[in-house]
């Protein structure tokens, strides 16, 4: 689902809610709403039986207590600020006990955008929010749930390849192996974690053959997301080398590698 500017959208998570629902094959998909904020438990619970009317609920009022619970969800609407564990930590841990739960964000402010990728957020979203958008975002994260239940573990998708000629040789270069692909000299550099393959070529026609996994921060730089390991404003760390942002280029940057992340799913 497309992001808006920084600002993202809104949603606003009641408490911890565990929400049974069975659909397609009996399959039940248990959603979970972590606030400390009674009043913001109760609406959420709300909202969530308007949709879906026959389903359980269950309520948790911090992050310890998801923690602490004896099965956890396979979604969860988590709020950051919280006393004691905030969500960021309390996602944090639950990224040890489970890698595929689906955390999507919820908070007053846009301060913490850059650390949920860090924890894979499904999506994140700042208050306050209206019903549509409450709606959309919960249907899109029992969809993804739901068609990860159906593929069972999805095989990796394999991307299609490169090739190029460099040294009078003929190279196939699988783009899933690209971590990033620089100028230099005339020539585009591609980087992998192995090697670097020089030939010439321009930027702009890699990039249309590269697809959604990539990204152009810079004009002499193409990324692959799958290998990025942190970034600022101005500078992309990636498992090996590194690319500039262009200062007008860093919140598109942003957005797509939040849709990156939403797409990408639990794979």
């Amino acid at each position: 689902m497309p992001v808006h500017d920084l600002a993202l959208e809104e949603i606003k998570l009641e408490s911890d809610i565990l929400i049974y629902f069975n659909f397609l094959g009996g399959e039940k998909v248990q959603i979970g709403v972590c606030d400390d904020q009674k009043e913001i438990r109760e609406m959420i619970m709300e909202k969530v039986k308007n949709l879906y009317p026959s389903e359980d609920m269950i309520c948790y009022q911090s992050g310890r207590e998801v923690l602490d619970a004896f099965h956890l969800p396979d979604i969860l609407f988590l709020d950051i600020q919280m006393p004691e564990m905030d969500g960021m930590e309390t996602a944090r841990e639950l990224r040890k006990l489970d890698q595929q739960m689906i955390i999507i964000f919820v908070t007053v402010t846009k301060d913490y955008v850059f650390q949920s990728f860090d924890v894979r957020a499904f999506h994140y979203l700042v208050k306050p929010f209206d019903d549509e958008k409450f709606k959309e975002v919960l249907q899109d994260a029992v969809r993804q749930f739901q068609k990860r239940q159906m593929e069972g573990k999805p095989a990796k998708k394999e991307m299609p390849s490169l090739i190029v000629t460099a040294n009078g040789e003929h190279i196939t270069i699988p783009f899933e192996d690209i971590v990033y692909a620089e100028v230099f000299n005339r020539r585009i550099i591609i980087h992998t974690m192995n090697a670097d393959i020089r030939y010439y070529g321009k930027m702009k026609e890699l990039e249309k053959k590269a697809g959604d996994d990539f990204y152009r921060p810079h004009r002499a730089y193409l990324i692959n997301f799958n290998f990025i390991q942190k970034y600022n404003s101005t500078t992309v760390y990636l498992k090996k080398g590194q690319a500039f942002i262009a200062k007008q280029n860093y919140q598109d940057f942003v957005k797509c590698y939040l849709r990156f992340n939403q797409r990408k799913g639990r794979e």
